[in-house]
């Protein structure tokens, strides 16, 4: 059980580090393992301006590969694990009493969904890697699913916290108290439903982001094919509804697979750095327009636009592989 003066930083406070890990496994990325390595690597060199980079890289060629193609830009660690979403597989870090903790949670694989070895354990390895001491809960959160303004308040979706597939018998109430007992928060607020054919089920950090702790920026549909179009109005509408500022950008639109299907974009798949705000885009034609409108709302940070399009073919982007360590301040 956490003590009271637990609490979890806000994304925009300083780090540490950043955590993150390497596209290691070909039979998961296929053709796409290059690509994704090169997005990754993009990624770590623009927060690299700012942050310290800690990078999972799985098997010795995957460890050969991130330390040719990074330089010494971010230190390489062995590790085993499943994948690189490590805002799920890994832990939650957070401030108690003046130190930094990580907050251990079940996996699962989504909802049993991608239940591959070394995810549920990963975990712990960051948390030997970073030196600190860890905080066990048993039930099953991915961080992705959670949203903090820093001072209390978390956002999350019913469609994954209530989902059958994590913790069977879940109810708000019951979620609400787990939630607070772990994090220490004092406010859940609730949003429905995620993005079309997202396998996480509704991940928050595809739908609605702090961006300070009254102020929440969402998106708005792109084109008349956006799949998503009623779900960002109802998004916006909750969250202005709780009282806070709403910003919205433009979302990238319809991104398809290779069988036509829509696929999870989000340009609110973003990394806060130290110094820069790293934007996933799709190679559609409102990346730039999402990344313009982002500028004036992070005038401390550069805010790039990264090509996302290969990690996108395994269900995520940038804030689902990294997860950040807060620096213990004063």
């Amino acid at each position: 059980m956490p003590s009271k003066t637990l609490h979890i930083p806000a994304e925009w406070t300083p780090h540490q580090a950043i955590w993150t890990a390497w596209p290691s496994h070909a039979n998961l990325w296929e053709d796409d393992l290059a690509g994704a390595r090169q997005e990754v690597a993009a990624m770590i060199r623009a927060l690299a301006k700012g942050d310290t980079i800690k990078v999972l890289a799985c098997g010795a060629e995957a460890v050969a590969s991130a330390d040719i193609i990074l330089d010494d830009v971010a230190e390489v660690i062995p590790a085993e694990f499943g994948d690189i979403w490590l805002r799920d597989t890994g832990p939650i870090f957070a401030i108690d009493n003046g130190q930094c903790v990580a907050l251990r949670f079940r996996n699962n694989g989504w909802g049993g969904k991608y239940v591959l070895p070394g995810d549920d354990a990963v975990g712990d390895l960051v948390v030997s890697a970073a030196g600190v001491n860890a905080q066990y809960n048993d039930f099953i959160l991915e961080g992705g699913a959670l949203e903090h303004n820093g001072e209390g308040i978390v956002l999350t979706t019913r469609q994954c916290l209530l989902n059958p597939n994590r913790n069977p018998g879940w109810t708000e109430a019951i979620a609400e108290a787990k939630l607070k007992a772990a994090l220490n928060c004092e406010k859940v607020l609730w949003l429905d439903d995620g993005l079309a054919n997202d396998h996480t089920d509704g991940h928050i950090d595809n739908l609605a982001r702090f961006i300070a702790p009254d102020t929440v920026l969402c998106q708005s549909a792109s084109g008349d094919d956006d799949p998503n179009a009623g779900v960002y109005d109802s998004i916006a509408a909750a969250l202005q509804g709780f009282g806070f500022t709403v910003h919205r950008i433009p979302s990238p639109g319809l991104v398809v697979d290779d069988a036509g299907e829509a696929m999870p974009a989000s340009h609110m798949n973003f990394l806060i750095g130290n110094a820069t705000v790293v934007v996933p885009v799709y190679n559609t034609r409102y990346g730039k327009d999402a990344v313009e409108a982002l500028k004036p709302l992070f005038p401390h940070h550069t805010v790039v636009g990264l090509s996302s399009r290969h990690l996108l073919t395994g269900g995520g982007s940038f804030h689902c592989i990294t997860q950040q360590e807060p620096a213990v301040t004063d």
